[in-house]
């Protein structure tokens, strides 16, 4: 069952979204970067109190994801990348994203802390870091 409200267009755009920033990383970097995109749709808290829909958080500005703000969202959604979309909507969660808001790509080693959130692991090339449960009860 979708944990977020969808749509077929939503499923597209999410998917060219976890292609963009993570193809590199394989199909479970994806899934994870698909991972922090529904769980800001779902938190209420932090950056994220106005991000209800999938298109407000893979368009949300300032605070967003690198792909549509520095260009490299252009790729279509392929089957595969739809798959791996549903999956992550319908409720599916991958440690270390699991609870998490934020990932990035450092050069060297992960920061305990980025944003004031708690490094939670590496996939690899992509760091993730997660709220306190008091901080966004909605992600846990």
């Amino acid at each position: 069952m979708a944990v977020v409200a969808h749509t077929e267009a939503d499923i597209a755009l999410l998917a060219r979204l976890i292609r963009a920033e993570a193809e590199g990383d394989g199909n479970l970097g994806m899934l994870m970067v698909g991972n922090v995109g529904i769980n800001r749709v779902i938190a209420n808290c932090l950056d994220f109190i106005s991000v209800r829909t999938i298109s407000d958080m893979v368009f949300q500005s300032p605070g967003g994801f690198e792909a549509t703000q520095k260009g490299y969202f252009y790729q279509r959604a392929r089957e595969i990348d739809k798959r791996l979309a549903r999956r992550v909507i319908n409720g599916e969660r991958f440690h270390p994203a699991t609870n998490s808001l934020w990932f990035f790509m450092p050069e060297g080693a992960c920061p305990d802390q980025w944003y004031g959130q708690w490094n939670t692991g590496r996939y690899k090339s992509h760091c993730f870091f997660a709220p306190t449960q008091s901080e966004c009860p909605e992600v846990y």
